[in-house]
């Protein structure tokens, strides 16, 4: 490990109680129910899989992690969540990374600016929690969580992946540009492009020169958030650069088809870019 360790303990001085968020929030989030009768749910059996505490800048920063419940060490995969936080649908995703054989790991990186757990509206949630959260912190953040899955022991750091959706689908491609040890990336239905401000100085987009591992973006051509001459503009930088990205983009399929709790679930397209993932993790040494 490169990374300073003692860099990441809490800070003395600080309290924990600058951390809106110093758990997990237990079901969905508030603003996504009720949940659609295609939710999956993946056992815990055979796992070890609970939250953890991380230590970050400032104090502790709750986060979900499961892994096989003997053996390892295991590779490692962050697990980006959408704006909706680190609820019922995320620490699923993770389980079924851990039924895969790895250590999936997904830290609430928005434990400090608010609980989007609690917020029915999702503007709201937006506005004033998500749009306040600086890359400059998230990247620090991950940066912490893949430290302490290598001090625990049980993952291996050296086989390091990562994945998000929506809102960390574009951290994905922004943390492939930051981490010199990644060895791939998946993104899910990630913006690309945008206004640059003070938190988000850079997107995708600017970033494709200088991404260290090369990127899987999955995209939805029916996205109506994410236009396709964006998806098509990455796509052709993608060539141009120094990593091997690729990018699928599924016919008439909305933003979030990989959410199974959501009426936007495309169970055909989210199964098929599963496959994907796993695949592109494999062949990138993620594995």
């Amino acid at each position: 490990m490169h990374e300073d360790l003692l860099s990441l303990q809490p800070q003395a001085g600080l309290s924990r109680r600058e951390f809106v968020v110093t758990t997990l929030a237990a079901g969905f989030a508030l603003a996504v129910q009720p949940v659609s009768a295609d939710t999956i749910t993946t056992d815990a059996k055979g796992l070890e899989a609970g939250e953890v505490k991380v230590p970050v800048k400032g104090g502790e920063m709750p986060a979900y992690r499961a892994m096989p419940a003997t053996g390892g060490p295991f590779p490692v995969v962050l697990v980006v969540e959408e704006i909706f936080g680190v609820h019922e649908h995320i620490k699923d995703v993770c389980r079924r990374f851990a039924k895969a054989g790895y250590l999936a790991i997904a830290p609430e990186l928005f434990a400090r600016q608010g609980d989007v757990s609690k917020l029915t509206d999702i503007r709201e949630i937006i506005t004033k929690v998500v749009s306040k959260v600086p890359d400059e912190q998230v990247m620090a953040d991950l940066d912490a969580t893949v430290a302490w899955a290598g001090k625990s022991g049980k993952g291996d750091t050296a086989k390091l992946g990562i994945t998000g959706f929506c809102w960390g689908g574009r951290i994905v491609w922004l943390y492939a540009a930051h981490k010199k040890d990644l060895k791939a990336g998946v993104a899910w239905y990630g913006r690309l492009v945008g206004e640059p401000d003070k938190l988000h100085p850079k997107h995708p987009i600017d970033l494709v020169g200088d991404l260290k591992a090369p990127v899987l973006g999955l995209y939805g051509a029916a996205d109506a958030g994410i236009p396709v001459k964006t998806v098509e503009r990455m796509r052709e930088a993608l060539k141009d650069g120094k990593q091997p990205g690729e990018i699928v983009l599924y016919p008439d399929t909305p933003h979030g088809f990989h959410a199974d709790y959501r009426p936007s679930y495309r169970k055909d397209k989210a199964e098929d870019g599963w496959k994907r993932l796993l695949a592109w993790f494999k062949k990138q040494g993620v594995a």
